[in-house]
Parts: C-alpha cells; sequence; structure tokens
C-alpha cells in the first residue's frame, strides 16, 4: 500500500485538470480555487474552456515576470496545433505570425500610442465630464417617472459612457452606437463558436464600411490615425485594419464598464466607506480606483501567451508552444504582495496590481481607463451621495460565459 504522502501526490498527478472559467460564489469574489492554486504553487496544470491543456499562473511575482518576458508571445509557431483558449471571435487563441509579432507589435503601439497619451486623456476629460453628467441626467429623469423602482445602473452609467467614450475617440458615428451591444457581447461569448464568428465578420465589416467614409473626408480620430499609417505600409492588410479597429472597440468599453459596475458594488457594500467617498470624491478617487482596479475581478481566466522557447519556473517546464494563462485576478490578490488582499482598502500604498498588465503589452488604453473611471465615481457621488444597493451585492451573478465576465445589472436607489 502506497504511504499516504505517496498516494496522495500519485492522486494529485493522476487527477484531470481543472477546467476554467472556475465557479466563484459571486461577483465580487474570486473563484476559491485560486488560493488554494497560489499555495500549491505558482503554475497550474488546467484545462481552458475550449478543452484545450495550459498552463495556469496564479502568483504575483511570476505573473509579472511572465508578463514582462519576450520568451512569452501572442503566436504561435504552429498556430494550427495551439491549444485553444475559448470559441469566443475574439482572444482566442495566437495571433500575428511567430516570425513577424515583434514587428507588428511595435507597429501597433507606433499607431496607437498618441492617441492614449496622459496628456491627451486630460484634454479629452472636459467631454468625458460632459457625457457622464448625461448619463446622470438620465438616471435622475428616470428616478422621476418610477421615484420607488431601482435603476439599473449598468444601463445608465457603467456601460453607456464608455461606449460613447471611445465611440467618440475611434470616429464612430453616435447614431451608430447602439449596434456595439448585441455585437459586443457575441463576439465576447466564451462558447459563441459560429455565431460569434458572423458577430465577428458584421462588426469588421462595418468598420471596412466606416473606414471607407474617412478615407474620403478623414477626422480627428483614432481610425484615420490608422488608415493614415496603412496608407504608407503595404504589409498592413484591410483584415489587419478592421481587425485592430474591431478589437479597440471591444476592449475600450467592454473592461472599463464591468469596472465601473464593480467599483460601485465595492464602495456601496459598506455604508460607512460608501459616506467616507462621498464626503470628499475628488479627494480620494484616485487612490479608490487603483484599489477597484485591483480588486475587480471580471473574467475568469487571464492573459494569453504562448511560449516562444522552453523556459523553466521553479520545478516546471513550459515547453516551446504550450499555452500560458496569466491570471492577473489572482496575482493581484496574492498575500505575498498585498497584506490583507480581499480587503478593499483604497488607502492601500504602494499598489502595484497588474490590472493593466506589464511590459511591452502594458495595456495601452489605460490612462482612458483611469480618466473615465474617476471622472464617473466622483460625478456619480457628488450629484448622489445617499446612492444605495437595492439587492445584496453578493446575490449579483457574475457572467462567466463572457470574456469580460461582469454583471449586467447593478440595481440602485438614492
Amino acid at each position: 500500500m502506497l504511504e499516504p504522502l505517496t498516494q496522495e501526490m500519485f492522486m494529485a498527478a493522476t487527477a484531470p485538470a481543472p477546467q476554467l472559467p472556475f465557479a466563484r460564489p459571486n461577483a465580487l469574489d474570486l473563484a476559491p480555487l485560486f488560493a488554494r492554486l497560489r499555495q500549491q504553487g505558482p503554475l497550474a496544470r488546467v484545462t481552458t474552456p475550449a478543452g484545450d491543456p495550459a498552463w495556469l499562473v496564479t502568483t504575483y511575482d511570476e505573473a509579472r515576470a511572465i508578463l514582462g518576458d519576450p520568451r512569452f508571445g501572442k503566436s504561435h509557431p504552429t498556430p494550427e496545433t495551439a491549444s485553444r483558449i475559448s470559441s469566443a471571435a475574439i482572444q482566442s487563441g495566437p495571433i500575428s505570425t511567430f516570425e513577424g509579432e515583434a514587428r507588428e507589435h511595435a507597429r501597433m503601439r507606433r499607431m496607437l500610442v498618441p492617441a492614449f497619451t496622459a496628456p491627451r486623456m486630460r484634454r479629452l476629460s472636459a467631454r468625458i465630464e460632459h457625457l457622464a453628467e448625461r448619463c446622470l441626467d438620465g438616471m435622475e429623469e428616470a428616478r422621476r417617472s418610477r421615484p420607488d423602482a431601482p435603476l439599473n445602473l449598468h444601463d445608465h452609467l457603467s456601460f453607456p459612457l464608455p461606449v460613447q467614450v471611445i465611440c467618440e475617440l475611434l470616429g464612430v458615428p453616435s447614431g451608430d452606437r447602439d449596434l456595439l451591444r448585441g455585437w459586443s457581447e457575441r463576439i465576447g461569448a466564451l462558447h459563441g463558436g459560429a455565431d460569434g464568428q458572423t458577430a465577428m465578420a458584421e462588426f469588421q465589416a462595418y468598420v471596412a464600411t466606416l473606414a471607407e467614409k474617412k478615407r474620403l473626408s478623414p477626422g480627428e480620430d483614432v481610425i484615420t490615425d490608422i488608415l493614415k499609417v496603412q496608407a504608407e505600409d503595404a504589409t498592413f492588410t484591410e483584415d489587419d485594419m478592421t481587425r485592430l479597429a474591431a478589437g479597440l472597440l471591444f476592449a475600450g468599453h467592454e473592461t472599463t464598464s464591468t469596472r465601473i459596475d464593480f467599483g460601485v458594488m465595492f464602495l456601496l457594500s459598506d455604508p460607512a466607506r460608501r459616506d467616507c467617498f462621498a464626503a470628499d470624491p475628488a479627494a480620494q478617487v484616485q487612490d479608490t480606483v487603483e484599489e477597484i482596479l485591483r480588486m475587480a475581478a471580471p473574467g475568469g481566466l487571464g492573459l494569453m501567451r504562448y511560449a516562444r522557447e522552453d523556459v523553466t519556473i521553479g520545478k516546471d517546464v513550459i515547453a516551446r508552444g504550450d499555452a500560458v494563462l496569466v491570471a492577473i485576478n489572482s496575482a493581484n490578490r496574492d498575500a505575498k504582495r498585498f497584506e490583507a488582499p480581499d480587503t478593499f482598502n483604497p488607502s492601500r500604498t504602494p499598489n502595484a496590481h497588474l490590472a493593466f498588465g506589464h511590459g511591452g503589452h502594458y495595456c495601452i488604453g489605460n490612462a482612458l481607463a483611469r480618466t473615465e473611471m474617476r471622472i464617473a465615481f466622483t460625478a456619480l457621488f457628488r450629484r448622489m451621495p445617499r446612492l444605495h444597493l437595492a439587492v445584496d451585492p453578493h446575490t449579483l451573478p457574475d457572467h462567466a460565459e463572457r470574456l469580460a465576465g461582469g454583471v449586467s445589472t447593478v440595481p440602485v436607489l438614492w
């Protein structure tokens, strides 16, 4: 008979790899399995939603190291054999070419960095403030018609504000913005399959039509900037252009929308916390937003990478071509890096979270997301300091079936 420890090791070695996304009790808490995996080591074997094998990185130090390590990328030496992450129409498998990834990534950054710099975001602030106030005007008008009924903050602020901002930045006509919601939900469905691909094709066709109009009549917007680069670079195809623009539209509102929802739930889940913030939102909003970014954990997968060569981490060897999912939500709750990591603490310092990644792929839209969140929370709690949730936030389910996760309803009263 095997010794107890040997038997335990044998059972662990032969147990099937757990499949992502892990079950979680509610939207505000991580799946408990992440904490157990962090205790066992930085890497774990998992199964992706698509049913393929992958490594999951759960600890802060290793997550940060891998995100900054050029031995990991988003391309794959043989894409047809690569592990698939899901059947979503975006971020589901390898992108770019293995030989040209660095060059293509540098080109993309060169195109987009000027559009998303912190100075440009500061200049855009007045416009974002106007849009936020307009969203809140709509909330108050809706409340006057039904004063005792809860309102869904997601529909009135969290979703429309980021959509309006990214559409204005990219040059999408205001009359077309309602189209994005349906496309976004279908494109980001983890098991969207053929329907997700159809939605992406429709989305790209829309972007191509929009691009044609901007070639004839350029604007002061990001799509026009992209077209200028395309005109000078024959290797930047029409498909490259439409995929980049579609990706920006998707990423530019989904992640910010979910974090506004989660931030409001964190602030309202404790009346004393809400009152403290509402007493002087402007003075506290910067640190509060950083803690929301650390704590909010929309989506249950991670940042996708593939090993470009064999890499040893601890006792494990990640082989060339292996899929790696960097679980930044788990890394941001690592007790070795953050004291009382599951406690919402806006005064936390330092707060070097990985919400926007790290290294060469650090999120290019981080300044935009931070600006939108600061303005949204300041405006909301200045106008509605007695805002409160109409339900227990822990009863709101996370949409684990969507790439970006998040909730679709945040019922509030004031």
